[in-house]
């Protein structure tokens, strides 16, 4: 590969860096810059065809249109929650729990959110986390960024095992049942190590960056505390890889995690005395203000205002379980994009299975059994779509961007897809110390193309072939590949716009980054350290 055709297909990249991140342009202008340079560098370099480029233009935005649709249905059920109180209610829930913030950014962010990864993924967890975390007082930065770290572990088994059981089983075709439990077990070990620790991280951040005293001492001194919530996630999720095999590890270890963490911090254990709140959050609410809370609305305890969060959740297990009927029904209604614009590029959408349709059917139900008037709904309607102006710009430049990317095998120059030319010139320079490199190419899988399943695609067969080049042990590559995916998450570009969408921070995508990006890297490192330690045995 020739210089030039590695800066082409470091384009998407390299521009998402300096347009974002360096140059600091708000989104809605970082990415149509960053999708106009990496298709000129497609057509002229890679010499990708003219119907190539505007199909995966098409398909990008057929793509973004599913991830709105997610972003849509979390504010109108946030805002229909606000109308009727719930709201309202839930924050006070979370405040008689601990009125500590960094105990409460564990509990939503790291369990909760781990929770709905592993029953949803695809960008919901933040979505809904975000929004909670600001109501209780943290700021709409603080909030985006504590979500999506929390989001980040979860993901490697999100989706009820979609990132192990599609990802790499249609990255390696043919790899049998019992090697992807085998790589989630090695992965979940791994974690059992590095993902426990991603707790005393968010809470060393959020203190360090949002605290009053801008100090890690605030956010460390609940170490305790945060390797508790850690480990009582990845344990339980070990337990059920090794057991059950990779579909609900993430669900369950959550649901077990919840309910150790809850217990811990409603009884006050290994928690100071003090209490820590974020500066400019209103204070502590007594036991008259919360009693005061549902005095216009008797009716509405926490269990009522918590219905319709865990009526989601259920819908979201109840759909994805492929033993269960729900799954394949909703999946037969699907719209089918054949060979855009005369391409071997096609997509399929299924539109009742996404998770922003049950967003939108949990709304609908919400407002007419709390009878909201019709200037009420009609209000959270109006204010849910004015938020996806801005959304709508940066995701339908940064999608395009990606499947620029992802479809650039087509080519008249005769070289691979831009993604596997990167992971083939890693592997050739790389190859002794590839247990450490391994986890970053998962890593770049994911921040480009927005999703773990789709790293592991991509990258899965690079893994493998390096690995057996290097003499490594297959599983354990692949293990690697997907804990870096995971990574990616914190990072994501489209996971970014859409959780910040939520919270009225469009704009502010590059000092996201900036803060994601600590975390990610230093979680990708230490996994790298471990897999090298690993493979000499």
């Amino acid at each position: 590969m020739t210089l030039m055709q590695l800066m082409a297909a470091l384009m998407p990249i390299l521009s998402v860096l300096v347009f974002l991140v360096v140059m600091r342009l708000p989104a809605t202008r970082a990415m149509p810059l960053s999708v106009l340079v990496t298709a000129l560098g497609a057509a002229l370099v890679w010499q990708v065809p003219l119907m190539q480029l505007a199909a995966s233009v098409a398909e990008g935005w057929l793509i973004a249109l599913t991830i709105l649709i997610i972003v849509f249905g979390a504010i109108l059920l946030l805002n229909t929650l606000k109308a009727t109180g719930a709201l309202e209610v839930i924050c006070q829930g979370f405040s008689r729990i601990s009125p500590d913030h960094r105990v409460q950014v564990l509990i939503i962010a790291w369990l909760f959110g781990a929770f709905l990864e592993g029953a949803s993924g695809f960008g919901a967890p933040a979505a809904i986390a975000a929004p909670l975390l600001v109501a209780l007082g943290f700021s709409p930065l603080a909030a985006v960024v504590m979500a999506l770290i929390g989001d980040s572990a979860p993901v490697s088994f999100g989706a009820v095992g979609t990132p192990v059981l599609v990802g790499l089983g249609q990255g390696i075709p043919g790899i049998s049942a019992e090697t992807l439990q085998q790589i989630a077990v090695i992965a979940i070990s791994i974690d059992v190590v590095t993902a426990s620790l991603l707790p005393l991280a968010m809470l060393a951040l959020l203190s360090r960056f949002f605290g009053a005293g801008r100090n890690w001492r605030d956010g460390l001194a609940l170490w305790r505390f945060a390797l508790f919530s850690g480990f009582a996630f990845t344990l339980p999720a070990y337990l059920v890889a090794r057991f059950l095999g990779p579909e609900f590890p993430s669900i369950l270890g959550a649901l077990i995690g919840l309910a150790v963490v809850v217990t811990a911090a409603k009884r006050r254990w290994l928690l100071p005395l003090t209490v820590w709140r974020l500066p400019g959050a209103p204070p502590v609410p007594d036991a008259k203000l919360v009693k005061d809370i549902t005095r216009d609305n008797p009716s509405m305890g926490l269990l009522k205002a918590w219905l319709p969060y865990l009526f989601v959740a259920g819908l979201l297990v109840v759909t994805r379980v492929d033993a269960l009927p729900f799954k394949q029904a909703l999946q037969s209604v699907a719209l089918d994009f054949s060979q855009l614009l005369g391409t071997g590029i096609s997509i399929r959408i299924t539109p009742l299975y996404l998770p922003g349709t049950l967003f939108v059917v949990v709304a609908v139900i919400v407002a007419l059994v709390s009878r909201l008037s019709m200037v009420e709904t009609r209000r959270a309607w109006h204010e849910s779509l004015s938020r996806l102006v801005p959304a709508a710009i940066a995701l339908g430049a940064s999608v395009p961007m990606v499947r620029i990317f992802l479809n650039s095998e087509v080519n008249t120059a005769g070289l691979d897809a831009m993604p596997a030319a990167l992971g083939d010139m890693a592997a050739t320079i790389f190859a002794q110390q590839w247990p450490l490199v391994a986890p970053f190419i998962g890593m770049l899988g994911s921040f480009i193309a927005g999703s773990s399943t789709f790293s592991n695609m991509m990258f899965a067969s690079l893994q493998q072939d390096a690995a057996l080049v290097s003499q490594l042990p297959v599983d354990v590559i692949l293990a690697l590949q997907l804990l870096g995916s995971n990574a990616g998450n914190m990072i994501c570009v489209m996971n970014i716009v859409a959780a910040a969408s939520v919270v009225k921070l469009v704009g502010k995508e590059a000092e996201v980054i900036r803060l994601t990006l600590i975390p990610a890297l230093g979680y990708c490192v230490l996994v790298g350290i471990i897999g090298l330690v690993v493979c000499q045995f």
